[in-house]
């Protein structure tokens, strides 16, 4: 695959503040130029930004922050968009959505973790949910980035993308 172009992988969640943010964070930090991470919300409030506690949980793991960015699902819907290879909700309100059409119909999965802005708890507690949620989708992505390129291709995608669900 060193030649080949990179596959366009969007991580969604409700807001794009945490869980579509660390996602997409990590696995273009991972992805040795072989993967191009996205992120998008399916109903980002007014003026969303990442959460602070995302960006410090990704700066402390010594991952790029630059760049990221909360905006509308729509933005990728779009005839001009980035072509999407594969489509991941990372949360189970944006799972149980209906999608918009993405060009291209591109393969889908959903890894469903628990929201870490939700953790009540001092700062730290919070920020130490951040770093598990964090840790948990370097697991899938572990996995995901070692993967032969005879397993990236549509349907092999997908069924991967699920299968990885499951761990």
């Amino acid at each position: 695959m060193t030649d080949a172009k990179p596959l366009n992988i969007l991580f969604l969640c409700t807001h794009n503040s945490a869980r579509s943010i660390l996602a997409e964070a990590l696995l273009n930090h991972m992805g040795q130029g072989l993967f191009k991470a996205y992120s998008a919300g399916s109903s980002p409030k007014d003026n969303q930004k990442p959460n602070p506690m995302a960006i410090a949980t990704l700066e402390r793991a010594g991952i790029s922050t630059a760049g990221l960015s909360s905006k509308s699902w729509d933005v990728f819907a779009t005839p001009d968009a980035p072509h999407m290879d594969l489509v991941i909700t990372v949360c189970d309100n944006a799972a149980g959505e209906v999608c918009p059409y993405w060009p291209g119909q591109p393969a889908s999965a959903h890894w469903g973790y628990a929201d870490p802005s939700e953790t009540v708890g001092t700062y730290e507690q919070k920020l130490e949910a951040f770093k598990q949620t964090l840790l948990q989708i370097k697991k899938r992505l572990d996995i995901f980035t070692s993967l032969p390129s005879t397993s990236l291709g549509k349907m092999a995608l997908e069924n991967t993308a699920r299968e990885l669900a499951k761990k």
